[in-house]
């Protein structure tokens, strides 16, 4: 087997392991998918996804490397992530959705827009430096020594993309046969306070990093 075989197949096993780990990516789409539908689940998911690739791009190109060694970059992107997932936690954990919230004069739902939660995910990953150091650390251990590095990071930041993407809607659509249930107005409530302890939870986490 070449060496950039070994690589790749390597890489998509540690890749795939790390990508079924949940975490704030998994239940942002999760709670999206389920209060607001299918449509704006993969919205959410293409956010996150989307957010992940220029994360790639920038450890390929080695702008990663150099938030890595700034200290105060890293602090600003730090801190400016950790107050946006505190901000969303804190509304979902206080104002938690219900059917009656949901509904409006003309007797439809009022979900989210796919704008909406496109641009929550994207900004939930793009403010978290830990992600893009996570690109930088781990892209490098899989980069055969006679491949192009940045190709070769482009390309493995490519399969993280399309791993993350094909879980994401696995996840989404099984969420579809579930739908009667989950949108009972106990259930999204719950779902609602969940998810924001976990955006206030991983807030908390991303505050308390360290670079190095």
């Amino acid at each position: 087997m070449s060496p950039i075989i070994l690589s790749l197949t390597s890489f998509v096993l540690a890749a795939g392991v790390f990508t079924l780990v949940p975490g704030l990516d998994t239940a942002f789409v999760l709670r999206t998918s389920t209060v607001s539908g299918v449509r704006t689940g993969f919205c959410a998911a293409l956010g996150i996804t989307l957010g992940l690739f220029v994360w790639g791009l920038g450890a390929a190109f080695g702008l990663t490397a150099l938030l890595a060694a700034s200290t105060i970059g890293f602090l600003i992107v730090k801190w400016v992530g950790a107050l946006y997932l505190f901000w969303i936690g804190l509304r979902l954990l206080i104002c938690p959705r219900t059917a009656a919230q949901a509904v409006e004069s003309g007797g439809r739902v009022n979900r989210l827009s796919g704008a909406q939660c496109f641009r929550q995910g994207l900004l939930t990953n793009l403010l978290n430096p830990k992600v893009g150091i996570f690109f930088i650390t781990f892209l490098p251990q899989f980069i055969p020594h006679e491949a192009n590095v940045v190709t070769f990071s482009l390309l493995l930041a490519g399969i993280q993309v399309l791993l993350t993407l094909s879980w994401f809607s696995l996840l989404i659509v099984m969420t579809a046969p579930l739908g009667a249930f989950l949108s009972r107005p106990s259930i999204v409530k719950t779902l609602d306070r969940a998810t924001g302890g976990i955006f206030v939870a991983f807030g908390l986490k991303l505050a308390l990093e360290r670079q190095g």
